[in-house]
């Protein structure tokens, strides 16, 4: 599982590593190092084709699989994910620029705990059966695998979020075609090693490169792909619900957020302050979850303005290989002009940039895409630095008087995936909690997760829900089929 300087990493269709149909590539960078350290394949439709003709082919034996042995698949897949675990952890952070240390710890060992748990869950899902009393009838329901799947995944969370999506549509018994980021390759690209070792017969995942715009494009849009799982932005969202639509293919689409983060007076001060420190700059800030808003109550939000810059400017920006390292490199240099585009402009859109906001020299890494962890003060919720999804390591803050206020000013966006509340207040919770329009709230946490629970958002932040059996219903056909006897 070396990783050579300029490595061209391949499609893994039918069991195998082959080159693009046309031999066209993309150069793939090292955002640490601003600089091309290898190729991906530019795959187009006749990739997407041929992976799809493996999947169907692998389709009924695979379907026809017990229970058990798909379960014994996936939990190896999980324990070879562990063992090759430093030379995963360190691809990722070559290729999506976050510290090392965090893809050791979280990126890597989530990927194997979601082919576990659907390993696990797969075993326990269960279809329903009703006797219809009186009529001599009973009513029982299959659960089937849909057939060929297509499971498209980003950037910020690379093997992390592929993995998700896969492990449940393979559990469930489909056959997959999927893609990976075309800006975050590596760690998809050594899947296939691992699923080959693992023993996962041929064609069930087929994992092809490429471009949104092209090979994205055309596993949307393959007539016979029958459903679509997409984490992504709310644009490609909204344009893949175009093209899916009228073919009347399956869809779960996790999109955007802009999540609110309400501090009240109550709550535990020292606890709060930690995790609202990791909740708005995890990552690069580059975690569709993020608390990129934070609202604090007026009688503690200057302690808090003085605390928070003070507890953020410890924060270390610097190589993702050096294990000091809080906040590493932004994914692309694309991304970090867009995200340095709002502080340069911050003034101009009602903002007060109160700490951070320049770029980063890192010694031996110039050429980095480097920022630093960044607070704007505002005081109106309409301007575009609260309504914007900027996905990156910015945050802003401004008080509220009262619950209504904050509920109405959280509320008052187009996204609505995810809240965190603050607050010991019991009644309080159960108010606010049941108020806010979003698929999550965190109560005295964050980023808390149980893959048992559904995961999604509302509004702009997407259609469906993951995680657990959500998944996996997701992933299978009802069919419901009723005898009559006398």
């Amino acid at each position: 599982m070396d990783i050579e300087i300029s490595m061209k990493i391949k499609n893994y269709i039918n069991g195998e590593y082959v080159n693009p149909i046309s031999d066209n590539w993309i150069d793939n960078y090292n955002p640490s190092i601003g600089e091309v350290y290898g190729q991906l394949p530019d795959s187009n439709s006749q990739d997407v084709e041929i992976a799809y003709k493996a999947a169907e082919a692998a389709f009924r034996g695979w379907s026809e699989t017990t229970l058990d042995e798909r379960s014994k698949i996936l939990s190896k897949i999980a324990k070879l994910i562990i063992a090759k675990l430093p030379e995963l952890a360190m691809a990722e952070a070559k290729d999506n620029g976050k510290p090392v240390r965090v893809a050791k710890s979280i990126d890597i060992p989530r990927a194997s705990a979601n082919f576990q748990f659907f390993a696990n869950a797969i075993t326990q899902f269960a279809s329903e059966a009703h006797e219809s009393v009186g009529q001599n009838a009973i009513n029982f329901t299959l659960r089937q695998p849909i057939g060929v799947v297509g499971c498209i995944s980003p950037w910020n969370l690379p093997l992390y979020l592929f993995t998700w999506k896969i492990a449940p549509a393979i559990a469930a018994g489909n056959c997959v075609v999927a893609k990976p980021s075309e800006i975050t390759p590596m760690t998809a690209y050594l899947l296939g090693e691992i699923l080959t070792e693992a023993g996962l017969p041929k064609g069930v995942l087929n994992i092809i490169h490429g471009l949104g715009t092209t090979t994205g494009q055309a596993i949307v849009e393959h007539p016979n792909i029958k459903a679509i799982s997409f984490t992504g932005g709310t644009k490609t969202g909204a344009h893949i619900a175009k093209v899916a639509a009228p073919m009347f293919k399956k869809l779960s689409l996790e999109l955007g957020g802009k999540n609110p983060a309400i501090i009240f007076s109550d709550c535990d001060y020292n606890e709060m302050l930690q995790t609202t420190v990791r909740s708005s700059f995890a990552n690069q800030g580059q975690i569709c979850l993020c608390g990129s808003r934070i609202f604090v109550e007026a009688s503690l939000y200057q302690k808090f303005k003085t605390d928070f810059i003070a507890a953020v400017s410890k924060l270390k920006v610097g190589s993702p290989f050096n294990n000091n390292t809080d906040i590493g490199a932004l994914v692309s240099k694309t991304h970090l002009n867009k995200v340095k585009s709002y502080i340069d402009k911050a003034e101009q859109y009602g903002g007060n940039v109160i700490f951070g906001g320049n770029i980063v020299s890192v010694h031996d890494s110039e050429d980095g895409y480097y920022l630093e962890p960044t607070i704007i003060e505002v005081d109106d919720n309409s301007c575009i630095l609260n309504q914007d999804e900027i996905f990156g390591p910015i945050v802003t803050i401004m008080s509220f008087n009262d619950e209504n206020e904050v509920l109405a000013m959280a509320n008052d966006v187009n996204y609505g995936l995810s809240a965190t509340l603050w607050t010991n207040d019991l009644k309080r919770t159960m108010r606010v909690s049941k108020q806010l329009e979003v698929g999550i709230v965190w109560v005295n946490t964050w980023l808390l997760r149980d893959l048992r629970t559904p995961f999604g958002g509302v509004k702009s932040s997407g259609v469906g829900r993951e995680g657990g059996f959500e998944a996996l219903r997701f992933f299978t056909e009802p069919k419901n089929i009723c005898i009559k006897y006398n």
